[in-house]
């Protein structure tokens, strides 16, 4: 599934290269923690959440369809 998303959120960013997808366990779910240049923060969340919410749809079929149980969160690096 991380590839899944990788494939997804990279191929939506003007900068691919600083995106980066990060698999964490937390009780029996894996959280997608996606690390994205602050100037590609917008376009993964899109309209009113629309892109990000899509994506999540997309991950939640998939990993149900493997038995998984899959999350997603943009984590922003204080700075």
């Amino acid at each position: 599934m991380q590839e899944f998303v990788e494939y997804v959120v990279k191929g939506l960013v003007q900068y691919p290269d600083a995106a980066s997808v990060t698999p964490v366990e937390r009780g029996g779910l894996t959280v997608y923690e996606i690390r994205l240049a602050a100037s590609d923060v917008g376009k993964i969340i899109g309209r009113q959440g629309l892109t990000i919410n899509a994506i999540r749809s997309l991950l939640l079929a998939g990993s149900a369809k493997k038995g998984l149980r899959c999350s997603l969160e943009i984590v922003e690096d204080k700075k």
